[in-house]
């Protein structure tokens, strides 16, 4: 499995959640982001959420969470019902934080991430045994594909989606239990990814995606409709994912990606990439324009690709990434692959401090309900008022990518 620098996003986040610099920014946030509710008791109960979640230290239980907000014996009551029956939709409080966002800078990237949330028991809605390549564990979980916004030096989540193995979907008593809605169906994880850009693509300008996928082999579906889409993506691929030299190079061979980096002679560019001024030592590339294999007969897709790879100072060929770009804007598709980490450093950010695990999550609502509230939070913090440092404020760890054990604790890099 490939390790990406991941950018220090974590820079501005002191140990613990700090309150709000300014509960009148906080409430005009959350008029905005969930100012849709319908009922002055939701919307209420939406900006005490927020405030508990960033002012509560430690784990973020429905009780801590009351308690930071309200002294009454019932709040904690109301609070849960405000997650997890309450009938309201998360779209549009999605929609107007990926708006907020966005008014604090043009988006770098839209870059896909995958949340691992731990579960004891069987009661909550998705868990399932999944495989986490990162711990090289099997966990009992739920997992969550989210689309982050790369402002600036944050990644902020703007939309999510719940995997659901086929158990899920075809016990009508498990949808019923868990109140999955009847168009939901077991997805896989590609079209996850297609379903967020989608989301995104129907409220934002257009920004490059980047995403790893290194360990999803049908990933060429994804490809071919971002490629019909008219997207701009930067993809880590599989190594062993087969694809076909351009016949415009004088040959026609399918290979497995990575094999195409250590052949002794082949259609190869080599290229040194420095940026100006930086004094860094050149980018090592080697590039190559590919077609995948059609789904169906094997022949070609859309394309050609540039397929490419950076040594590294071992001389081995690191992450095998695809593109769309041309040849002549390789520069830019390579300055993109960091982004592929940025998310997995926000959700770990996310689960330490804004309470991300410490839900239960037994209904389909519920589930998308926390996951926004989280967002809102996460995403106030990073870049509203109160992500400025208190005066006296010690600096926060810089952080490159999540610690080798993050992954076991619900948390995963970038998918």
């Amino acid at each position: 499995m490939e390790k990406h620098c991941a950018p220090d996003i974590l820079d501005e986040l002191s140990d613990a959640p700090v309150p709000p610099a300014d509960g009148t920014d906080l409430r005009e946030f959350c008029l905005q982001i969930f100012g849709h509710l319908s009922r002055v008791d939701q919307r209420r109960w939406a900006h005490a959420y927020v405030e508990a979640l960033l002012a509560t230290p430690g784990k973020k239980s429905i009780r801590r969470l009351a308690r930071t907000v309200s002294s009454s014996p019932a709040a904690a009551q109301s609070l849960r019902q405000f997650v997890n029956a309450s009938p309201w939709s998360w779209e549009p409080a999605l929609h107007e934080l990926a708006s907020w966002a966005a008014g604090h800078g043009s988006a770098g990237s839209w870059s896909i991430g995958r949340a691992f949330l731990p579960k004891r028991g069987e009661r909550s809605v998705g868990v399932h045994r999944h495989y986490d390549p990162f711990s090289n564990r099997t966990l009992n979980c739920q997992v969550g594909y989210g689309a982050f916004l790369n402002i600036g030096a944050a990644y902020i989540p703007v939309a999510w989606e719940l995997s659901l193995p086929g158990p899920w979907t075809d016990s009508p008593q498990l949808r019923q239990r868990a109140r999955i809605p009847a168009v939901e169906r077991y997805r896989p994880p590609w079209a996850h990814v297609l379903g967020l850009v989608d989301t995104l693509a129907a409220r934002l300008k257009p920004a490059p995606l980047v995403a790893d996928l290194d360990d999803d082999q049908d990933v060429g579906h994804l490809v071919s409709r971002l490629t019909r889409r008219g997207h701009t993506f930067v993809i880590a691929v599989p190594r062993n994912l087969p694809v076909i030299v351009d016949e415009r190079l004088g040959t026609r061979h399918t290979l497995p990606a990575a094999s195409h980096f250590t052949l002794p002679s082949g259609p190869l560019d080599r290229l040194a990439l420095t940026a100006p001024g930086s004094g860094r030592r050149p980018t090592r590339l080697l590039t190559v324009p590919v077609h995948l294999q059609g789904t169906k007969s094997g022949a070609p897709t859309e394309g050609p690709y540039q397929l490419f790879t950076e040594m590294g100072e071992d001389n081995r060929p690191g992450a095998v990434w695809l593109t769309n770009l041309p040849h002549r804007r390789l520069a830019d598709a390579v300055k993109l692959t960091p982004h592929a980490a940025g998310p997995a450093v926000a959700v770990t950010a996310m689960a330490r401090w804004f309470g991300l695990l410490d839900f239960e999550g037994r209904s389909f609502p519920g589930w998308h309900h926390h996951m926004s509230l989280v967002s809102a939070a996460y995403a106030y913090r990073r870049l509203g008022r109160s992500s400025r440092r208190p005066r006296g404020a010690s600096p926060a760890r810089r952080a490159t990518a999540p610690a080798p054990d993050a992954a076991a604790s619900g948390f995963g890099r970038a998918r």
